[in-house]
């Protein structure tokens, strides 16, 4: 369980998040929605601990990461996967060093130094790109990839890491629409065959009703609306992205990506592998 309890970020005079509370169960799939400007990113930096609340607090399996320091710390952050907008790789590395790059926080810091990855770990390294069909890029440098390419080798850094959470930060904002499906795909993936938590953040409404089992929305730094997909009617959208300034009601339309996801499947595999997860 992931416990945010009544969490405050200010930048000088600035609230970006203010007052926030959520309970998220291990295993959702959570999409969190609003405008630019809203505190999403802000929320999300907090959890992996990038940026540290003004007030409040932040559990995770009944330890207090939001008080974290050093080695703890970095182990938090090796367990709490963060994946950007901007991919953060090494562009002027391949793309197998980048996925190894995962495993830093696993390893001695003379390995790190040294660059030296054992057989086990270059395997593991292989089967993570081939999960998301990009082994043949293994050897290519992580620039000459296109943005839905780069965006996956960055999902299978984190799936390096072990994660016991996934935080993904607008992760297909920069993507066209097929490559954004890939992402999203491979995220619900992820969700439910290891049954990791999935947070993401998404400016698209679609997305985040074909794909999260669970929306929050933000405005203005507060959580505005916390239910499931068919819960978010014409008056939740408008709680989070208000009205235009003619004081019309936003259009779904202009979030849309024409993603569409196989929502029933997802269900009905979840359902599936419940008992096994139980089970494990």
């Amino acid at each position: 369980m992931l416990e945010i309890r009544n969490v405050t970020r200010r930048f000088g005079k600035t609230v970006a998040v203010n007052g926030v509370a959520l309970e998220i169960p291990q295993g959702q799939m959570v999409g969190i929605i609003g405008r630019s400007g809203a505190g999403k990113s802000t929320l999300l930096r907090m959890i992996n601990r990038l940026i540290d609340p003004s007030h409040g607090s932040i559990f995770f399996a009944g330890t207090e990461v939001s008080s974290l320091r050093g080695s703890t710390l970095r182990r938090w952050q090796r367990d709490c996967a963060m994946i950007f907008q901007q991919f953060n790789l090494v562009p002027r590395l391949d793309v197998l060093t980048n996925v190894l790059l995962g495993r830093l926080n696993h390893r001695p810091t003379a390995l790190n130094l040294l660059n030296i990855f054992s057989r086990e770990e270059r395997a593991m390294a292989i089967s993570a790109l081939e999960r998301l069909d990009i082994a043949q890029t293994a050897l290519q440098r992580a620039g000459t990839l296109s943005g839905g390419q780069q965006q996956r080798v960055a999902i299978a850094r984190a799936l390096m890491q072990q994660p016991r959470m996934i935080l993904a930060d607008e992760p297909i904002a920069s993507l066209d629409p097929l490559n954004a499906k890939v992402v999203m795909d491979a995220l619900r993936d992820i969700n439910l065959r290891e049954g990791i938590t999935v947070i993401t953040n998404l400016h698209t409404l679609d997305t985040a009703r074909n794909y999260c089992e669970r929306i929050i929305g933000m405005a203005g730094g507060k959580v505005v609306f916390d239910g499931a997909p068919e819960e978010l009617t014409r008056e939740a959208v408008r709680m989070v992205y208000g009205a235009d300034s003619d004081g019309a009601e936003i259009s779904e339309a202009i979030t849309s990506t024409s993603i569409r996801g196989e929502k029933p499947r997802k269900i009905a595999a979840r359902t599936a592998l419940k008992p096994a997860l139980a089970e494990a």
